[in-house]
């Protein structure tokens, strides 16, 4: 197992496609997930407050409410095209050594691991079948929406590029789109109003 980052969530003429980056690696692995999974590992990885949780949340929160611990996710299997996950939990009698293993979509997994900030891991053998250098990914990018894909995203690899303010500006963002597909104006009104804030503070601290 290798240990990999959460590069970003990109928009690409295929659709959306969580990227993961060995840490340390100029090579990524793209998984292709759906708009409201994107939606939520976005709003887990900018810690944003909604006023109801998300699926992840409940669940991540029964899971601490059971004396469990999700410690770390794994990819360990790609099969055609599709991309295996597992949850490795421990508490009670499980432990690192014995813990419990349970089967989950790599979407979920990493909706729940960027809630618990736990780490995430692949298997060499996927990352060897499934794995695109950087550039590739970059140039599949549409640069539509809220993705910026500049010289500070394609830094310095290892360096974890959705982080601080960007990430939480990215989160909100998800959910404003979620809010105005669903007909939530009311809360799509607060969010705007919440992103506003944010960039008048940008612009005074920039001064």
């Amino acid at each position: 197992m290798v240990e990999v980052e959460i590069w970003t969530i990109a928009r690409t003429e295929e659709g959306n496609a969580v990227i993961l980056r060995p840490i340390g690696s100029n090579v990524s692995v793209p998984i292709f997930i759906g708009q409201f999974e994107a939606q939520s590992i976005l709003i887990g990885y900018g810690d944003v407050v909604i006023p109801r949780p998300l699926t992840h949340d409940l669940l991540l929160e029964t899971i601490h409410r059971t004396g469990m611990d999700l410690v770390r996710v794994e990819v360990h299997d790609l099969r055609d095209t599709t991309f295996y996950a597992k949850l490795i939990l421990t508490g009670k009698e499980y432990s690192e050594v014995m813990p419990l293993e349970l089967d989950a979509r790599p979407s979920d997994a990493f909706a729940l691991a960027v809630r618990r900030r736990c780490p995430v891991f692949m298997a060499k053998k996927v990352i060897d079948e499934a794995g695109v250098p950087v550039e590739a990914i970059i140039d599949k990018a549409t640069g539509k929406g809220r993705h910026r894909w500049d010289s500070e995203r394609n830094g310095t690899p290892g360096k974890k590029p959705i982080s601080g303010i960007d990430a939480r500006r990215d989160a909100l963002l998800a959910e404003l789109e979620g809010a105005v597909v669903a007909e939530e104006y009311e809360r799509a009104a607060e969010i705007r109003d919440i992103l506003l804030q944010m960039d008048r503070e940008f612009k005074s601290n920039d001064k």
